[in-house]
């Protein structure tokens, strides 16, 4: 629109001037010592118009000569900002995408290379924030204290690095500390909701109950938190206040300053109603408790309304039965009619209420109520049966296993091993009696031999009584009535026939013999020289 104007503007200049040269024809006569120069009106116009046009392109043409260092400058610096840019919206991206090594390499990059200050604490408090989700905290704390020199005395510099600190130290839980770096932030009047959710945490970490109750109770005003997580922190600083102050009169300020909505939740009802307990006003903690009960049934409400003293037993209990005509298969309320009509003393009505508790679901409180009533009935048979079940519901009791134990070792079967417990030998019967155990051993037991006799797994391990007397022999004795049992023993290869024919060789070298003639037949059994066989104590070959 600009260009439209200023070229219609420059026709209409140009026309005009035409006409008026036209009908004004005149000459312009020039007198510079020694010359004296006469041209016509319009030559001398267009004459003025090219020197102005002339004298306008030089001085710009000038202009932009002069101003060549600024541009490069310029040049210089929109690259270099391109360059941080692309650094710092990469090392963005890998810190987002979680990919933190290659983003603390390039915010490190950016931190080093950049001239403007708020870019290098940008650069600083994007690599410690990297670096923290690499677990390494010695580097962050480096970059940190970068981003706080860099920062200055800008306020808001100054704010952001001590916001970003007080985040990660709160991820790692030094809550202490990100206190102390949020402090300057609170004694200055900086109120900003992230600023106050940082001191909500930290606040919480260390149970600072009086600090956690006005600064959930600020945001959840200024719709910056959940109301369901507000309720949950200020049900409980409120509660731990009311706890604090009961030991005096203080609580009944605390109390009041609380609002109708927060004396309905769940803790906050319950400590007041205990500190109305401890003053002696029952009345009113059942005022308390019934009306956080009518909000919402919980069964810790229910359970405390349900402990008082026989004097309020009556109300307590008309009002029970009045939430259970809508709830009548709960069992917490149920358990609860049931220690009401305890502390009563309504014995039957609390043995229904109990009972039909116990039909719903198996709680140990109800079967220790039970019990206890029993008890008061001169029933021990039942008060111990339900004092049992109360146990077995309380914690998962052991089950004995009834099995009989395992065998201990490989060597068992060993027939020269003798147990050093129970002086029983591998090669015993079950059948057999321990006194005809010969030799030094005594006899044992038949419950010892039994348990004994139960390790061998090996059914043909229990051999005869002329095997067990071979079994208990000693070592070196020369075995008598034929072959040895060993190969009851242990499963080796077959001996070929050809063997038989010639002595056993013992570990002694035997001297040499003359050839004897092949007998006409294998003897029926060969009697092994009296000396130790060739096996080890633990059964190998």
């Amino acid at each position: 629109m600009r260009t439209w104007f200023w070229t219609l503007l420059l026709a209409v200049v140009a026309v005009a001037l035409a006409v008026v040269l036209r009908s004004h024809s005149g000459n312009v006569l020039l007198l510079v010592w020694p010359w004296r120069i006469g041209m016509s009106l319009t030559l001398a116009v267009l004459l003025i118009v090219a020197a102005f046009i002339v004298l306008y392109v030089g001085l710009r043409l000038l202009a932009w000569l002069l101003a060549i260092p600024d541009r490069v400058r310029v040049w210089r610096g929109k690259r270099a900002q391109a360059r941080d840019h692309e650094l710092l919206e990469r090392g963005w991206i890998g810190l987002l995408e979680g990919r933190y090594t290659h983003a603390e390499k390039d915010l490190t990059k950016l931190l080093e290379q950049t001239k403007v200050q708020t870019r290098r604490v940008l650069a600083a408090l994007s690599a410690a924030r990297a670096a923290h989700g690499l677990g390494e905290f010695d580097r962050r704390d480096r970059l940190l204290a970068t981003a706080q020199e860099q920062a200055g005395t800008d306020p808001g510099l100054v704010e952001a690095t001590a916001t970003v600190s007080a985040d990660m130290l709160l991820d790692q839980g030094r809550a202490e500390r990100a206190l102390a770096v949020l402090a300057p932030l609170a004694d200055g009047g900086a109120r900003h909701l992230h600023t106050m959710r940082l001191l909500l945490r930290a606040h919480t970490a260390l149970h600072h109950h009086e600090q956690v109750f006005t600064l959930a109770r600020g945001l959840v005003r200024r719709n910056a938190l959940a109301r369901a997580e507000a309720d949950l922190l200020i049900d409980a600083s409120g509660a731990a206040r009311l706890r604090a102050a009961s030991q005096n009169d203080a609580w009944r300020a605390i109390w009041k300053d609380l609002k109708a909505e927060e004396r309905l939740l769940p803790d906050v009802a319950l400590a007041g109603a205990a500190a109305f307990d401890a003053a002696g006003e029952a009345n009113e903690a059942a005022r308390v408790l019934e009306a956080a009960i009518a909000v919402k049934f919980n069964p810790t409400l229910v359970a405390a309304y349900a402990r008082c003293d026989a004097e309020q037993v009556s109300r307590r209990l008309a009002k029970a039965e009045t939430w259970l005509q809508q709830r009548p298969t709960d069992p917490d309320l149920l358990t609860a009619l049931g220690m009401l009509c305890l502390n009563g003393q309504l014995w039957g009505q609390a043995e229904r209420y109990l009972l039909r508790s116990l039909s719903r679901r198996s709680d140990a409180q109800t079967h220790a109520l039970l019990g206890s009533l029993y008890d008061r009935l001169d029933r021990p048979a039942d008060a111990v049966r339900h004092w049992r079940l109360a146990t077995a519901a309380s914690m998962a009791l052991p089950v004995l296993a009834a099995d009989a134990a395992l065998p201990a070792a490989d060597t068992g079967s060993d027939p020269y091993r003798v147990d050093a417990e129970g002086a029983y030998a591998v090669g015993l019967s079950d059948l057999d009696s321990d006194a005809d155990i010969g030799g030094d051993y005594p006899a044992l037991p038949p419950s010892v031999a039994a348990s004994a006799s139960d390790y061998v797994l090996d059914p043909d391990a229990r051999v005869s009584k002329d095997q067990r007397a071979r079994a208990l022999a000693p070592e070196d004795a020369p075995v008598a009535g034929g072959t040895s049992d060993i190969d009851e023993y242990f499963d080796s290869a077959p001996i070929p026939a050809a063997a038989f024919d010639e002595p056993v060789p013992t570990y002694s070298p035997a001297p040499a013999v003359s050839p004897k003639p092949a007998p006409a037949a294998a003897p029926a059994a060969v009697p092994l020289p009296a000396t130790k066989p060739p096996f080890k104590d633990d059964g190998s070959l």
